[in-house]
């Protein structure tokens, strides 16, 4: 059949030419190597063919964007041959009818909206018609990394490396999580980059994602940072810390920090190829639930209660995620999908 890629579009922030920053479909980017708006793509398995859909600028926006390099070429840059009018879409997969046509799922509202437009669906219905097999076939593809992309993503780690160098240039004590945060914004920016999800900047650890926390940093506070920055190319990284505001931390926060670095050591040490990644986060899990009873904050059988999932209140999100175009990579496939 045929395999139907939606990029993204603008996103208006307040009126139409006012957007947010555009970030472009991390599958679309993947596959087809092209950062801009208003395209979509089809690989027609049956014909061969690889086609973009998209139009250049008017000459009414060329006045506000300058010259532009013709679509055509970036296409050619990407080793892709065929352009056709946006408007040429419909046509395409009006006459695809017969075929199986294969989609990721829609993860923007203006995404469901084209599916169901193109294939002549109910917006509730698109659901329904995401191709598994498409899904199973992204995931299988991105998920291993050439070296490339290893690269990319090592590019990233070095710009979210000098983001929190620059967070912690100064005595936290007293600053504002929002000023740090700028501190870090300022770094990626220089260096042509952006988050690659929004920043979490708080003293309560237990809650992470309520936004930069608004209130000076007190002493005896522990701040979690866990952000992370874009490479050149769109791929992510992803790094957390707790940072013990005014520079030492006291000997309950030592007792805490000192068990999750045994386990972050211990899973290091461990990871291999051929190895399980689950079997590693529950020896991760078994350490934390070891070192939480030896200063008692929990009791009863260690094993018992890693298999029973008690770590969880403690440990909620796991001992880590894939890394990619995404910072939880291709998590708009699906949790269950990936990894």
């Amino acid at each position: 059949g045929i395999l139907l890629f939606l990029g993204n579009d603008e996103s208006p922030m307040n009126y139409e030419d006012n957007p947010f920053d555009f970030r472009q479909d991390s599958s679309f980017l993947y596959f087809f190597g092209l950062d801009l708006p208003g395209l979509a793509a089809i690989i027609d398995i049956d014909q061969g063919r690889e086609i973009i859909f998209g139009d250049d600028i008017s000459v009414e926006m060329t006045v506000w964007m300058g010259p532009q390099q013709p679509l055509m070429e970036k296409c050619e840059l990407a080793g892709i041959k065929e352009l056709l009018p946006y408007s040429k879409l419909q046509d395409y997969v009006d006459q695809a009818k017969s075929k199986k046509i294969h989609f990721l799922p829609p993860y923007r509202a203006d995404q469901t909206l084209m599916l169901s437009e193109l294939l002549k669906l109910a917006p509730a219905q698109v659901a329904e018609r995401v191709s598994r097999a498409l899904i199973d076939a992204v995931v299988d593809q991105r998920s291993i990394k050439s070296d490339e992309e290893v690269a990319e993503i090592e590019k990233a780690l070095v710009i979210c490396a000098a983001m929190f160098q620059a967070a912690t240039a100064a005595r936290l004590e007293n600053q504002r999580p929002p000023a740090i945060a700028g501190r870090m914004a300022a770094i990626a920016a220089s260096r042509g980059s952006a988050w690659s999800f929004a920043p979490i900047l708080t003293p309560h650890g237990d809650i992470l994602h309520g936004g930069l926390h608004p209130d000076p940093l007190q002493d005896g506070d522990l701040l979690v940072v866990d952000v992370g920055a874009e490479s050149p190319e769109g791929y992510a990284s992803d790094i957390t810390r707790t940072l013990p505001v005014v520079g030492r931390f006291d000997s309950r926060q030592r007792e805490l920090y000192t068990i999750v670095l045994e386990a972050q050591r211990t899973a290091i040490d461990a990871i291999a190829p051929g190895k399980r990644f689950l079997d590693i986060h529950r020896e991760a899990a078994t350490i934390i639930c070891r070192g939480l009873k030896e200063i008692g904050l929990m009791r009863g059988d260690v094993d018992e209660a890693v298999a029973e999932g008690a770590h969880a209140l403690f440990f909620p999100h796991g001992l880590g995620h894939m890394l990619g175009l995404d910072a939880h990579d291709m998590e708009a496939l699906g949790e269950d999908a990936v990894g």
